[in-house]
């Protein structure tokens, strides 16, 4: 859809008169990313959302990456372009059920993947991103027991690498459980030169095709950096905006899912993550609504473990 140069021009004019920042995910549609002053993965948003100076930020991403922002500054007035822009992987963990598998293993440290609800990272001793996870988790005692959450895939790749057992919880991303590993094979040999980059939170029988396991921002990373000239990519298909602007000479497959909503089967986009839209990010500075909000004393038991997960990484 093409969107008009007024557009763009409001949102700047808006974002002047509130004081306001727009961070956006890498999951985002082109234009969202485009106007965004800050473009990354949730370790980067949440770093970003950390650092700003802005009165009002503006979060275009699901609803955990602006709590999260929200627990980090009380005190500035965070909105989001769509209430609605859930995730699939926080909804699979509802935080009674959670407390009640907490409880039954009491000697259990919690270590949360931060695609989670505020009242999750509540009830973590740390929050870790596909970014960091690996440094983290690393970080404990070999003999100190673990329960991962909420992405069982993310868990059990992380329990195998570094040769740990973990409790997991058994929740999944809607986006990152579809791919197929058949059509996946298929595809590669019809693309021998074509290197496999996966996400972490993708099912193993995808990750064992997979040359290049990583995060977005690693991913991205990949691309740019690898000597092959030709990519199929198991992750949602919104980084290939980035990807193409960072190494436009390459070329970009994405990986294959379980779904037939089109003649590849390429129909990985997040659907959380496309109800947000520039109108609907220039009306959320417009009006500053929606807002989002994390109540006392949950944010400040929330914020302990997202400090614990930024400190963490400032020391890698």
């Amino acid at each position: 859809m093409s969107i008009g140069p007024d557009l763009f021009e409001e949102i700047q004019e808006l974002k002047k008169k509130r004081n306001a920042v727009i961070l956006a995910h890498y999951y985002q549609d082109p234009d969202i990313q485009d106007v965004a002053d800050f473009i990354g993965d949730s370790l980067q948003l949440a770093q970003s959302a950390r650092d700003t100076d802005a009165d009002v930020i503006c979060f275009a991403g699901v609803h955990f990456m602006a709590e999260t922002a929200k627990i980090l500054n009380p005190d500035k007035t965070v909105v989001v372009p769509d209430l609605e822009a859930g995730c699939s992987l926080a909804d699979s963990c509802p935080p009674d059920a959670f407390a009640a598998f907490k409880a039954r293993h009491p000697d259990a440290k919690v270590v949360s993947y931060i695609n989670c609800t505020a009242a999750i990272k509540a009830l973590s001793d740390v929050i870790v991103t596909s970014s960091n996870a690996e440094r983290i988790v690393g970080s404990f005692p070999p003999e100190q027991k673990l329960i991962f959450a909420p992405d069982r895939n993310l868990g059990a790749y992380l329990a195998d690498k570094l040769g740990r057992e973990m409790i997991l919880w058994d929740g999944s991303c809607i986006v990152h459980e579809q791919f197929s590993e058949r059509k996946l094979v298929q595809l590669k040999v019809r693309n021998p030169d074509a290197e496999v980059l996966a996400h972490p939170e993708c099912e193993e029988s995808v990750l064992r095709h997979a040359d290049f396991i990583g995060s977005t921002s690693a991913l991205l990373r990949r691309v740019k950096e690898s000597d092959r000239q030709r990519f199929i990519v198991a992750t949602e298909p919104g980084i290939f905006h980035q990807m193409t602007r960072s190494a436009p000479e390459k070329e970009l497959i994405e990986a294959p899912s379980n779904a037939s909503c089109d003649t590849t089967g390429a129909c990985n986009e997040c659907p959380h993550m496309k109800r947000n839209t520039l109108e609907k990010l220039r009306d959320s500075l417009l009006y500053l609504s929606p807002q989002v909000d994390v109540p006392e004393p949950l944010r400040s038991q929330a914020l302990q473990p997202v400090l614990r997960m930024l400190e963490l990484s400032q020391a890698a």
